[in-house]
């Protein structure tokens, strides 16, 4: 678990996720989540499935976001929660040892620590900056990434508002995945060169894990 986390946006265009999703699992992708909130039950294991295809291709392990039904039904390798979701102990417990279980962790070591306890796979932090995608308080402080790596065994993930520029300092720290939405998708909007974008943006995370 090193190096680009991508997320899925909220689009109802399952060929053009498809296709932006695949330019980027093609450059190098840790983790591949799919995550729409608003998406019908039958679109959403459309798209869910499909990715989970994809990721199948590029040898990618593939979470979604929230919805434990759905991963039990297309045996995906795991699921993200959130704050308002189901525990990771209630997950892990029903998920069984094989499988990826993520947490939202926000700004809190506490929150993270229960994670650990409760049998997450890995812990995510932030949001760090301003995200096109979500809105919270911007509030999470850098050093929570150190202190994370003092005192849980687990790989961190930042998110929020990453860009290369944004992420650099918490990889530093010692962030072991970075989560992006728009950053990757978000440029293919209003592009001509869509798939040199993608490829570009994709690149530049990649390398900032290069040691």
């Amino acid at each position: 678990m090193r190096g680009l986390y991508l997320v899925t946006p909220d689009w109802d265009d399952t060929d053009r996720l498809l296709d932006v999703s695949e330019q980027a699992l093609q450059e190098g992708v840790a983790l591949l989540q799919y995550r729409h909130k608003s998406a019908e039950a039958d679109q959403r294991r459309e798209q869910a499935g499909a990715l989970l295809a994809l990721a199948r291709k590029y040898g990618v392990p593939f979470i979604i976001n929230d919805f434990i039904e759905l991963c039990e039904e297309l045996d995906a390798d795991g699921v993200h929660v959130g704050g308002t979701d189901a525990s990771v102990a209630q997950v892990r417990a029903r998920l069984g040892a094989g499988k990826i279980v993520g947490a939202s962790c926000y700004g809190d070591m506490a929150l993270a620590r229960t994670a650990e306890a409760g049998g997450a796979s890995y812990v995510a932090f932030g949001g760090f900056y301003p995200s096109l995608v979500k809105k919270y308080p911007v509030t999470t402080p850098l050093d929570i990434v150190l202190q994370a790596k003092r005192e849980i065994s687990l790989p961190c993930v930042v998110i929020g508002g990453m860009t290369p520029e944004n992420a650099a300092p918490l990889i530093a720290r010692g962030a072991d995945m970075v989560a992006a939405i728009s950053s990757v998708f978000g440029n293919v909007l209003s592009k001509v060169s869509q798939a040199d974008d993608v490829t570009i943006a994709v690149q530049q995370f990649n390398q900032m894990f290069v040691a």
